[in-house]
């Protein structure tokens, strides 16, 4: 499955270019589901569930403040968790 990204500019800060942080994507994967970031061909984790690619996905969105993209079974973005540094975060009425 080939997964799209799209790179943002607001990671450009006042002039100095700052790496734009790789959001994590939880996906399907014909042996079970993995964890990918952003710009990787290759997953960076392989399990068997989709709770615990979840589980280990969050660790990393949240280690690296960037955002949880999660898919469903057929590929389709299903939810999003943001764990950066929002000036203006939505408010999150599921969680």
């Amino acid at each position: 499955m080939k997964v799209e990204f799209s790179t943002s500019l607001n990671n450009f800060n006042k002039g100095n270019k700052v790496m734009p942080k790789k959001n994590v994507h939880v996906v399907k994967r014909p042996d079970g589901w993995g964890v990918l970031k952003e710009g990787n061909s290759r997953v960076s984790k392989k399990l068997e569930t989709k709770n615990e690619a979840l589980k280990v996905g969050r660790d990393i969105a949240k280690q690296d403040k960037v955002e949880l993209v999660i898919h469903n079974m057929n590929g389709k973005i299903s939810d999003k968790d943001s764990y950066g540094n929002d000036t203006n975060p939505p408010k999150d009425t599921k969680h």
